[in-house]
Formats: C-alpha cells, sequence, structure tokens
C-alpha cells in the first residue's frame, strides 16, 4: 500500500494536454490502472482542478503544470518537475495537440495556422519524447527503474484518412506515425515499448465545430459501431498500452474508432 492508502504504484505517468478532453480521459484511466499522474496542458490550475481531482479521487498522486509544450526550452525542466514531484517516469502520453486555426480549403491555408501546427504537435512532442526517453535511459542515482516504460503518442485517424478542411492538422499527425515508427526502433532494444494510438470521431471541445456533420457520417454508415467516441474510450486503450498489455510489441498503430479507419467498398 502507498501512502495514500491505494496499490503501490506503476510509476509517473506524464500526460501532456491532460486537464480535458481526451487528455482528462487518459489521465483517469491511468490513475485507475494505479499511475501517479503528473498533468501538462495550457489551462489555468482553476481549470484543471477538476482533471487533478479525478486522480486523486482514484487514490492516486497528481501534480498539475500549466506549459506550452511547443517550448522545447522547458522540456528539461518539465522532466525534473514530473520525476522530482512523483518519481521515475514509466509512461509519457503525448496527447497536447491543435487543429487548424480555421477549418476550410487547404488553398487558403495560412502560415500561421501551419506554423502552429508543426510547433505544438510535431515539433513539441518530437522533442519533449527525445527528454523523456533521455530520462528513462539514464535514471537518477537512486531511482528504481519502471518494470515496464513506454511512449504512447495520441495522433488521429486523419494520420491517414484525408481531411482537406484542416490539411496541417492532417500532415502534422501523418508526421507523428513516423515519429512513432523512429523512437520504437531507437528504443526496442532498450525495453521501451512505443506505440501510436490514434483516435477517430471523439466528443470533445475539438470536434465541436463539426458535430452535424460526424452525426451525419455515423448516421449514414461511415462509422462501423456507429457511435460518438468519449475519451474514455481512448483512456482505456492507453491505459492498456501502458500497463503492458503487449509485452512483446512495439511500434504498433492502435486506432481507436469503432472501425472508422476500415476501407470499405
Amino acid at each position: 500500500m502507498d501512502e495514500r492508502g491505494g496499490d503501490s504504484s506503476r510509476g509517473t505517468a506524464l500526460v501532456t494536454g491532460g486537464a480535458r478532453g481526451i487528455g482528462r480521459g487518459i489521465a483517469r484511466a491511468l490513475a485507475a490502472a494505479g499511475f501517479d499522474v503528473a498533468i501538462l496542458s495550457m489551462e489555468s490550475p482553476a481549470d484543471a482542478a477538476l482533471a487533478v481531482a479525478d486522480v486523486e479521487a482514484l487514490r492516486r498522486r497528481a501534480l498539475y503544470l500549466q506549459q506550452d509544450i511547443a517550448d522545447v526550452a522547458a522540456h528539461a525542466r518539465i522532466v525534473e518537475w514530473a520525476q522530482g514531484g512523483l518519481g521515475p517516469l514509466a509512461c509519457l502520453v503525448n496527447n497536447a495537440g491543435v487543429t487548424s486555426l480555421r477549418r476550410g480549403d487547404m488553398l487558403e491555408l495560412t502560415p500561421e495556422s501551419f506554423d502552429r501546427c508543426v510547433a505544438i504537435n510535431l515539433r513539441g512532442t518530437f522533442f519533449l519524447t527525445q527528454a523523456v526517453a533521455r530520462a528513462m535511459l539514464a535514471p537518477r542515482p537512486g531511482d528504481a527503474v519502471p518494470a515496464y516504460r513506454s511512449l504512447i503518442t495520441i495522433s488521429s485517424a486523419n494520420a491517414d484518412i484525408v481531411g482537406v478542411n484542416r490539411a496541417d492538422y492532417c500532415m502534422t499527425k501523418a508526421a507523428l506515425a513516423m515519429a512513432s515508427r523512429l523512437f520504437a526502433a531507437r528504443l526496442g532494444g532498450n525495453g521501451i515499448h512505443v506505440f501510436e494510438v490514434r483516435p477517430g470521431i471523439i466528443r470533445t471541445d475539438m470536434t465541436l465545430p463539426a458535430r452535424a456533420t460526424y452525426d451525419a457520417l455515423i448516421a449514414n454508415g461511415g462509422v462501423p459501431m456507429p457511435r460518438w467516441g468519449t475519451p474514455e474510450d481512448v483512456g482505456e486503450s492507453v491505459a492498456a498500452l501502458a500497463s503492458g498489455a503487449l509485452p512483446f510489441s512495439t511500434g504498433e498503430v492502435i486506432n481507436v474508432g469503432g472501425g472508422l479507419h476500415l476501407h470499405r467498398v
């Protein structure tokens, strides 16, 4: 038993974009699976309080830091904050991400929107993963190495499915798919498992502007399992991966979209 009365921890999980939406569902599922959770997001501490309370209600420890992952210079400090407060990192979940500033014709896509997506979705995610991987490979003196370590990136069904009204978002998610494979190849020999999770149509604030479009797609058979996904659906999948449900797998893509990714004729 730990000091909070729960089972001994599986280690520390760092979840980016963990204060709301899919990230909050992931943080809650990881806590239920036995992880202490360091939550990183852009929300104010007051707005993130519910996500922290979710974790603590499951008798796990939680920390929150308001931080933009696009600030690569802050990544070393983020790792030190998470490990210093909760212990060695056993899992990183790259969930933070943004979509296009405005959905519309890709011929009208602006450099501002493109650069924002690249800075957060791709550049920030890649270099934070690099910083966490380095920390996992060089534990601090006195730290026990967690029994199972993982790096999990939340990309999107749009890593493969074309969305011409949000080209910058799609391109960064496709690039994350390759980044995940690269980290898997580099770190497999070190016992660090790497996975990519591709959510489909998940009911969050990000999908709110396209709700009518997605409602129609689901109603017309566009999703074999005909319903919206939830943050809990994604969270359960992430928690299973982080807990070692696939012990001899790495570099795998896990689709969480009710079959949206299936190409049918």
